[in-house]
């Protein structure tokens, strides 16, 4: 079984990046827990900061033999009628992730265009949103 872990842009810098709101913990030490955790399951793991690239590799993965994509679109949750269009099209599930509430964040980061395509939302919960998606997705029922 695999599941696809997707950051769209500057969640690259994780770890780096306004530490109080992102924390301390980079993406690789994430992925580190997420694979002690989950034994047996591929995880695999991509990062891009180019909107284009991010529904090229949805597109590849939500086609493939991947059971589904934990999705974190970074700053494209709040833009990107082009990302809503590419997840509504897959056949796996995708879940929407932020590390962050985003609710109690600025107004334009409380509307995602990428929501309503999405088997679920899960915010706030910082690196620990990934596990949670990764739960809800092995939980699912195919």
């Amino acid at each position: 079984m695999k599941i696809l872990i997707i950051n769209g842009p500057n969640l690259n810098l994780l770890g780096q990046r306004e530490p109080g709101i992102y924390g301390a913990k980079s993406m690789d030490d994430c992925l580190q827990d997420l694979r002690g955790r989950f034994p047996g399951l591929g995880l695999d793991y991509y990062q891009s900061n180019i909107e284009g690239e991010l529904i090229n590799k949805l597109q590849e993965a939500g086609f493939s033999q991947y059971k589904g994509i934990v999705l974190n679109a970074g700053a494209y949750t709040h833009t990107s009628i082009a990302l809503h269009d590419c997840i509504r099209s897959l056949r796996v599930p995708v879940i929407e992730v932020h590390i962050s509430n985003v609710h109690q964040r600025e107004e334009f980061r409380h509307h995602s265009y990428i929501s309503p395509v999405c088997k679920g939302v899960i915010c706030g919960f910082g690196l620990d949103s990934y596990r949670l998606a990764v739960s809800a997705l092995l939980e699912m029922e195919d």
